[in-house]
This record gives structure tokens, sequence and C-alpha cells, in this order.
């Protein structure tokens, strides 16, 4: 009974293990709902699954759902308005009325508003967990002329951090949405990497790396379509103006003059005098004086004025950093690989015919200009074969059934290797132990003697002391004993013997008859 139960026991442990190895090959596992929510937003998810009847695991700051549910989770607390991302945006101003609502405390919501729009925007870039948006208006003084404003965007990335021409983005994103904003005074600040540094205040190190890549790349497509793929060699350098200048220049012809207006006045004067001159003959006593002629005078005035504009040029110039100052070009071109008749292979470099032909061409392609000082160093030179280090990684089996859970293989392979110990060390011995027990119960059939074979001794009839018998297997005759009955008499022993083996027992009579009737 003790085998039997054993054998039951072992055989069900079995089924259940094969069991929950194909229950564990359906299940799908669990996966990510949401990570990186602040506590508040994450309790309020958290809720509305607990309301949902919907099992999930924490695990920090993630929610884990089953995977057969997750994107219908996304859907059913999108449509709830979970989790919130970012601040509160334009419904802010939903909540002002006109009454008690003073203009300080419109403004305050109205820039409250737009971070929290700002900052909902952010967010809707990939990668990015968390984002917050920081406006200044600047004081509001009443004798301050220029007002200055300056923002600050922080954002949190899932992963990695905040590239810089992702960090050009969000200044103009934020410059763009506010208006009076300039992208120079907005500071985009990565919660690992800190303070990203913007090209917009230092135009040359943006655009002389961004022009440097684009020569290159164009003069390896150039070269590419000429000497082979991997067979040159690029490198651009380029030397950029980094300062910022404001030139003022003013110019004055003097030859180049123009009479814009014309003044003419003339003024004529005459004047005649009647009166008697008071001389020294006029004070004889003859009074020979007395008679004398008046005075007559007569003047004449012209006067002109010509108004003249001088030619002049007024000239404002600008120059903003990341005009190219100079320009340096080296090219590297691998040689030609020529095989002789007997199989070698050697290599030559190339004609200096072609090499002039391909300068020309780098030249062109890369906009050198030699009045600048530009310079181009084109050279044929032997490529050394790359080094092969370790053996190339080629796609396996396993890459057909995509990505493994560690947990659930590791699981699987318990749940195996239990079945496999079940199947060898109990199920196996006891079912070989069951088998060898009822084949020694079976009874083993008597084989009669042949017509060749010498008869036996017990067939003669006759006991004597040297009496051996045949080599025969052993026989358990005891079925009482071994059914676990009561046992039997000799006589009914005797019978069943007998009944059992009535060939036997025909033959040993007859010899016994044959004897006696020798004997009488």
């Amino acid at each position: 009974m003790a085998r039997r139960v054993i054998l039951i026991a072992a055989t069900v442990g079995m089924f259940l293990s094969v069991l929950a190895l194909a229950r564990m090959g359906q299940d799908q596992g669990q996966s990510l709902l949401y990570a990186g929510l602040d506590p508040r937003t994450a309790g309020d998810v958290v809720a509305a699954l607990d309301q949902a009847g919907v099992v999930y695991a924490v695990q920090g700051d993630s929610i884990y759902v089953d995977t057969a549910q997750r994107d219908a989770l996304r859907m059913q607390l999108a449509a709830q308005g979970l989790p919130a991302t970012g601040g509160a945006g334009y419904e802010l101003l939903d909540g002002l009325s006109g009454f008690g609502t003073t203009s300080q405390m419109f403004d305050a919501a109205y820039w409250r508003a737009k971070e929290g729009e700002l900052a909902r925007t952010v967010l809707a870039m990939p990668n990015v967990r968390s984002a917050r948006v920081h406006i200044a208006q600047g004081s509001a003084s009443a004798f301050q002329r220029d007002r200055r404003m300056s923002a600050s965007v922080t954002v949190t990335m899932g992963s990695g951090s905040l590239t810089p021409d992702q960090a050009d983005a969000l200044r103009h994103l934020v410059a763009s949405a506010v208006g009076s904003l300039r992208p120079e005074d907005i500071a985009v600040i990565d919660s690992v990497a800190g303070l990203i540094p913007s090209s917009l205040n230092d135009l040359s190190g943006g655009r002389g790396d961004s022009r440097a890549e684009e020569i290159k790349q164009n003069v390896e497509r150039l070269l590419a379509a000429r000497v082979g793929p991997g067979r040159a060699v690029v490198e651009v350098s380029v030397d950029v103006v980094r300062d910022r200048e404001s030139i003022t220049e003013r110019t004055i012809d003097p030859e180049g003059r123009v009479a814009i207006s014309t003044d003419t006045e003339e003024k004529s004067d005459s004047a005649t005098d009647g009166q008697q001159g008071v001389t020294v003959a006029s004070n004889l006593p003859e009074g020979d004086g007395a008679a004398g002629s008046g005075g007559n005078s007569q003047s004449s005035q012209s006067r002109e004025r010509v108004n003249f504009e001088v030619s002049q040029t007024q000239r404002e110039v600008l120059r903003e950093p990341g005009a190219i100052r100079r320009l340096t070009v080296a090219v590297l071109v691998d040689g030609q690989r020529m095989t002789a008749e007997d199989g070698t292979s050697t290599w030559q470099p190339r004609t200096e015919e072609e090499l002039t032909d391909l300068r020309e061409l780098v030249s062109s392609a890369a906009g050198l200009d030699e009045a600048r000082g530009d310079v181009l160093t084109l050279k044929s030179m032997e490529f050394l074969p790359p080094t092969v280090e370790g053996e190339v990684a080629e796609a396996s089996l396993m890459n057909l059934f995509g990505p493994i859970d560690t947990m659930s293989a590791i699981q699987i392979a318990v749940l195996g290797l239990v079945s496999l110990l079940l199947g060898l060390f109990v199920v196996r011995p006891l079912l070989a132990q069951s088998r060898a027990t009822e084949a020694a119960a079976a009874p083993t059939p008597f084989a009669l003697p042949g017509p060749n074979d010498a008869p036996s001794p017990a067939l003669t009839g006759e006991i004597s002391d040297g009496f051996d018998l045949p080599s025969m297997p052993i026989i358990n005759f005891d079925e009482a004993a071994m059914l676990g009955e009561k046992p039997d008499d000799p006589v009914s022993r005797l019978r069943r013997l007998i009944d059992e083996r009535q060939t036997e027992s025909l033959e040993i009579l007859r010899n016994w008859m044959e004897k006696e009737e020798e004997r009488s």
C-alpha cells in the first residue's frame, strides 16, 4: 500500500509540474504600466486600479500589470485623465471670476497656466519623464526702460541625458510660446547632466562642427564613387570666427555736392540834401558865401546765398560669430592592388594624374578658397588590414524567440528539473519494481520432455537415495500464503497439484503400476 501511495503521489506531482510548465508557457507575465510618477499621481493611478479590480505589482516607483491588459488599462486611465502630465494648464483660468479678481491675480494665474502648458508640451517628447518650466518677467519698475524676461526648463530623462540639439529645441519652443523672450535667455537643465550649454550664445562651436561634418560626408561620398567605399579617410578642420563685431562707416565725398537752394538779395539807396551848408563864406559881411548848392548821395548792395548738400555714405555692418576663417582638409587614399600572373598581389600608389584630378574634385566639393588661406593635403598610402579581435557575433536560434524574461526562464528550468527527477528516481523505479514482482508471482510453465531427451529419474517410479532433482526453477506452491489465505491440509494440496499437473501425475502412476506388475 505504501508503494501504491508513493506511486500515485509522484504521478500527481509530475502531472502538476507539467501543467505548471504549460501554464507558464502560455502566461505572458507582467509589463510596465507607468514609471517615474510623482507620489501623488502614482497614488491616483493605484486607486483607479484598485477600483477597477486589476491585479498589479509595485516595485519602487514602477507599476506592473498583466501584459495582456496593459494597453487597455492605459486607454482607460487616459480617459479618466490619469496620470496627470505636468502641472495645471489653461484650465486654471476657468476658475477665475470677474468678481474679486485683481489684475495681479489674473497675471499670476496666466503665467502659471503658461508654465503648465509648456511643461505638458515638453513631456510629449520621447524619453522625457518629468519637466518643469519657470518664467521670470523681471522687475516691474516704472523707471526701468528695458525689462528682459528669462526662463528656465528642468527636464528629467527616462534614460540617458538631454542632447544639445534637444536643449536648443526646448529654448526655441519656450521663446516662441512666450513671445517677448529670446532663446539666449533660457536655461535648460538636465537633472543628471546639469546645465546644457547652448550653441546660440557661441555660434562658433556648433556651426564649426556641423560644417566640418557636412564637408567630410560630401568628400567621402565623392571619393567612394572612385576609389571604393572604405578606401579613403577624410578629416576636416574648420577655423571659425568667434568674435562678434559691429562696424559703422560714414564716407563724405567733397566732389559730389548738389545745390539744394539759392537765395539772392539786392539793395540800392540814393539821397539828396537841399539845405545850405554852413561855411566860412556864409559868415562874411557881404554874404558871398550865402548862396550854395545842396548835397546828393547814392548807394547799391547785392547779396546771393547758395546751400549745397554734400554726398555721403553711411554703412553699419554687424558680423556674427560663425564665419569660416580658415579651412583645412586632409585626405588619405588607398592605392591599387595589382595581381601578377603567378597569383601574387602587390600594392601600387595611384598616379600623379589621378591624384591631381582627385585634388581638384575635393577642392570643389569642400569649397576651398586659396585667398582665405585654405589648405588641402591629399596623399596615397597603403592601408593596413584591420586587426581581427574575437569572433563575429552571428544571429542564433534564440533570437527568433525574442526577449526572454530571466526569472521566468529560471522558474521553467526548476520545474522541468523537478519533473525530470520525479520521473527518473521515483516513478521509474516503482514501475520497474512492480513489473519484477508481477514476473516473479506469475507461474512458470512446465516443459514436457522431448522424445530425444533422457528420461528423468523422477519418472521411473523408484525412490532412491541418489535421486537428483532436475534443473527446474523453484516454484512457491504455497499460493494460499501468497494470497494471504489460511494454509490447506496436505491432502487438499496434493489434490490441487494433481489437478494442475495431470500429465506428470498420470506418468508417475503408470510407472508405479508397471513396477507392481513386474514384482507380482
